[in-house]
């Protein structure tokens, strides 16, 4: 395979990948809002209503711009705070080795997104289509 070629299967795949942990969660946000805005309140953050939506629109909505490769950069940069956010928020108590595991595993998330950030899309992205569209040629 083409080196080109590879770069731009691994950099979809791996939009593809740190995409569908947030997808996974902000469809649960979506099927429990209840429980969400319960688990919200219990870290004591304030607004529960207001955090929960913007949880969603960042999982979900931005999720999918992810997997899309639209507005990557910024995107990625946001997703990136959002994770580091929630891993200050839910996962400090590191006297639980649970909650140790999922700070790390947040942080190693936003090491991720800021890498996409840094290196953009990629080739196979609809950043790139907008970036380089094909000519359209008449033949009129």
């Amino acid at each position: 395979m083409h080196t080109s070629r590879l770069a731009s299967a691994a950099a979809l795949i791996g939009r593809i990948a740190l995409a569908s942990l947030f997808l996974v969660s902000g469809f649960g946000k979506l099927a429990a809002p209840a429980a969400t805005k319960a688990y919200i309140i219990s870290a004591g953050l304030p607004l529960p209503d207001l955090s929960y939506l913007a949880a969603v629109m960042v999982e979900v909505g931005f999720g999918i711009a992810l997997v899309l490769g639209f507005k990557t950069r910024p995107v990625a940069a946001v997703m990136a705070l959002f994770t580091l956010a929630t891993a200050l928020a839910f996962h400090t108590d590191f006297s639980d080795q649970n909650q140790f595991i999922n700070f790390l595993k947040n942080v190693s998330i936003t090491g991720g997104l800021l890498q996409v950030m840094a290196f953009g899309a990629g080739a196979w992205s609809l950043d790139a289509l907008r970036r380089y569209p094909r000519v359209r040629t008449s033949l009129a």
